[in-house]
This record gives structure tokens, C-alpha cells and sequence, in this order.
């Protein structure tokens, strides 16, 4: 592996921006891997490394970081800045919000609540959204994939979180029956009876009356 891959830069002259690459990954280095960045960075800058001012700030910094990595926060992608201590809060309140939500059977399906919370800025910036999709994903992803929450809830997550295995949830089945609504059967008036077969009663009558007219017809005549 080449220094610039190590120190996670393309080759550069910049000596200051290879300084800040080598600070940046020593935050989250081992101690084997700290020696192989010194070793690069001198290869890369062909001068001993400088090693980081300890300002206040920088310390504070160094703390939240090491307070968050204890606390099972993700370590962020190389070259990325880490969560400071607002951002920490606003993740660890979304995560609050979410696991509460989980114990309302009724809102946990409505898809609209989970976007309300998770959608919400700041924590729908990229960096938040790992942290909490990290925070969440041993309890979230399992129920999912075994169907304990609703589709339209998982197929949300999948791609809010960028979780592909969720993103191809089927639909669930609409029921496009109409019921009544409760007590509506009592409320309804009461209907006549139907009259059934009407015309070939009218029909019986008449060929009844024909009959008996030809019949005494036939008496008078005799």
C-alpha cells in the first residue's frame, strides 16, 4: 500500500494538506497504525512529522470524539469531520424519539411519523443520518426483515438508511370491500317485502277466471 493510500489522499506538494490528512486519520488509529502513518507521511512530505498543537479546542474535540467512540458512536469515513457534542444530542434525541415510537403499536404503521422525525434538519444531514442509522440498525433491521413493521415503514428505512435488503418490500394487499360502519345495519329503516313472481300470479288469476266463466258458460247453455 502506497503513503497517499494510507494517509487517504491523492499525491500531492501540499505539505499542509498532507499534514491534515495524517492528523485526521491518526484520531482513529491504533498504535501499529500510527507508526505506519508517521511512516508515510514522511515519505509523502520527505520531512519529520509535525506533530498537532494541543489547543484547548483541539483537546475538546479529541474528548468528544473519544466520549462518543464509548458511548458506540461509528467512527466517521476518513476525511470526514467528526459529530461535535449539538449533533451528538440531536442523534441521541432522534433515537429516543424512534425507539418511543416503536412502543405505540398504533403510530409505529404510519410511515408519515416515521419521516416527521427522521426527515427532520438537522438530523437528515448525511452525517447525522449514518450516526443514527448506525445507532438503530441492530433493532430496526431486524424487525423489518421479519415483517414486524409495516411495508410502507420498511421500503422507508431502506432508503432513507440506504438499507437495499428493505427496499423491495411488496405491497400490502388493498381491500376494496366496503363495510358497514358499526351499529349501521341497526340504523337502517326497514324494508317492505319484496313482491316475488307477480306476473305469473296475474297470469293464474286470469286463466282461472276463463276457465270457470267457459265452465258456467257451458251450464247456462245446457
Amino acid at each position: 500500500m502506497s503513503c497517499w493510500e494510507i494517509l487517504g489522499i491523492e499525491p500531492t506538494n501540499d505539505r499542509n494538506r498532507i499534514q491534515q490528512a495524517y492528523e485526521q486519520q491518526l484520531k482513529f488509529a491504533s498504535p501499529e497504525e500510527a507508526e505506519a502513518l508517521r511512516r508515510a507521511f514522511q515519505e509523502a512530505s520527505g520531512d519529520p512529522v509535525r506533530e498537532p498543537v494541543a489547543t484547548p479546542e483541539r483537546a475538546d474535540n479529541a474528548r468528544e470524539v473519544e466520549e462518543s467512540l464509548e458511548a458506540g458512536a461509528t467512527p466517521p469515513p476518513a476525511g470526514e469531520k467528526p459529530l461535535d457534542a449539538e449533533e451528538g444530542q440531536i442523534v441521541r434525541e432522534v433515537v429516543i424519539q424512534i425507539k418511543a415510537l416503536l412502543n405505540d403499536s398504533q403510530r409505529s404503521k404510519d410511515v408519515g411519523i416515521w419521516k416527521a422525525i427522521l426527515c427532520e434538519p438537522p438530523a437528515d444531514k448525511p452525517a447525522l443520518r449514518r450516526e443514527i442509522a448506525s445507532q438503530l440498525e441492530p433493532q430496526l433491521r431486524p424487525m423489518a426483515e421479519y415483517g414486524s413493521l409495516a411495508a410502507p415503514v420498511t421500503r422507508f428505512l431502506g432508503e432513507w438508511f440506504d438499507w437495499y435488503s428493505l427496499q423491495d418490500v411488496p405491497e400490502e394487499p388493498v381491500d376494496d370491500r366496503i363495510y358497514p360502519e358499526p351499529g349501521m345495519a341497526e340504523d337502517q329503516p326497514e324494508q317492505p317485502p319484496q313482491m316475488v313472481n307477480f306476473w305469473p300470479a296475474v297470469i293464474g288469476w286470469i286463466v282461472g277466471l276463463v276457465i270457470l266463466a267457459s265452465i258456467f258458460g257451458g251450464m247456462s247453455g245446457g
